[in-house]
């Protein structure tokens, strides 16, 4: 299985679309992309990950690289539509206690307002 993303403007956000199998063999396209995509200060993107199949600990490194660079340019990062066996990888690593992660892309709009 292959992995493959897109990224489309929503509201007043980016929507990074994730699918397919993200590990140590594709994490590398992700983050170049998903990492500049936080050069512009502010910039809020959300991450679905309804059709992600798998994330490996590498794929989990890009995740928590750029939450760091969101934070760093005063943007946000919210992660929603995870599926039970990616996001009990995120609970397993303890970062569901330290990203925003939520159901569904309106609630993550609904939290972008505040």
């Amino acid at each position: 299985m292959t992995f493959n993303f897109e990224i489309i403007e929503i509201d007043n956000a980016l929507k990074v679309i994730l699918s397919g199998r993200l590990d140590s063999n594709t994490s590398n396209l992700l983050e170049k992309n998903l990492l500049s995509l936080f050069e512009a200060s502010g910039r809020s993107v959300l991450i679905d990950f309804s059709a992600l199949d798998y994330i490996s600990s590498a794929g989990l490194r890009v995740i928590i690289m750029a939450a760091k660079k969101a934070k760093d340019e005063k943007g946000k990062l919210m992660l929603f539509n995870m599926r039970p066996n990616v996001r009990s990888v995120f609970e397993i690593s303890g970062l569901l206690m330290i990203l925003e992660v939520v159901e569904n892309q309106d609630q993550a709009l609904a939290l972008l307002e505040y």
